[in-house]
């Protein structure tokens, strides 16, 4: 069969086995998905709800599983649901630029590694901020639209097996200063911070990545520059009285 094409959501189906695969494909998005939950605060009251939009194989589940939410993960391939519902998600198939959810839904929003994917920004803004309750927190991290993201994503991290080939499409990459104001239309002051690797963890995982890893290898650290990866935290304004 021919190679499927760039950012091809299928490519997931064929990826299945990675989500929990220590040391596998996906274990950056494990490092990413710590870096999420500890920026996501413990509920507020009885019953509150976190949408997971984008929610791949459930990698944010057991950061966030102490903290009283209902955590409803929402993505387009059934394979990775099926990983997510196994942890205790409720899981939901829908895209993240036409969300089935009810307006003002969640008390959190969090989308990881998903904006880079989508061919829709501002309509998949638009619909993290519709479910998003007032006063409700919006918790993100995506790719840069920068020569030096694409050339570390894709160029290197392809090369190196660091990322799937074909995973990304860099025409997609998210300018930060694009998704602040793509955000503000919708109530959301986001508020962005750069993050890296650990550099020993990284190395780790390129001599280790068809080995054994019995967890985590590394982590993400926070960092001034936003040129590759960024997160992005902000609350959407309350309504006017």
């Amino acid at each position: 069969m021919p190679p499927l094409p760039r950012n091809d959501p299928r490519q997931y189906d064929d990826l299945a086995g990675e989500w929990w695969r220590p040391g596998g494909h996906f274990e950056i998005l494990h490092w990413l998905a710590r870096a999420r939950g500890a920026l996501v605060p413990p509920a507020r009251r009885p019953g509150a709800v976190l949408v997971d939009a984008g929610c791949g194989g459930g990698l944010l589940a057991p950061h966030v599983e102490r903290l009283g939410y209902r955590h409803v993960g929402v993505d387009l391939r059934r394979s990775g649901l099926e990983q997510s519902a196994a942890r205790g998600m409720t899981a939901v198939t829908g895209d993240v630029t036409a969300l089935p959810l009810a307006d003002g839904a969640a008390d959190v929003v969090v989308a990881g590694e998903i904006l880079e994917h989508v061919t829709d920004l501002p309509g998949a803004v638009a619909e993290l901020c519709r479910v998003l309750r007032p006063g409700g927190l919006l918790v993100l991290d995506t790719v840069n639209a920068t020569r030096v993201s694409r050339f570390v994503t894709v160029t290197l991290g392809e090369r190196f097996g660091a990322a799937p080939v074909g995973i990304h499409d860099p025409a997609l990459f998210v300018d930060p200063g694009e998704l602040t104001t793509q955000c503000a239309k919708h109530g959301v002051r986001l508020q962005v911070r750069g993050l890296r690797p650990s550099v020993p963890g990284l190395i780790r995982w390129l001599l280790l990545s068809n080995g054994p890893a019995s967890g985590p290898l590394g982590r993400m650290i926070p960092t001034r520059s936003t040129a590759v990866v960024y997160q992005g935290m902000g609350r959407k304004q309350e309504e006017m009285a």
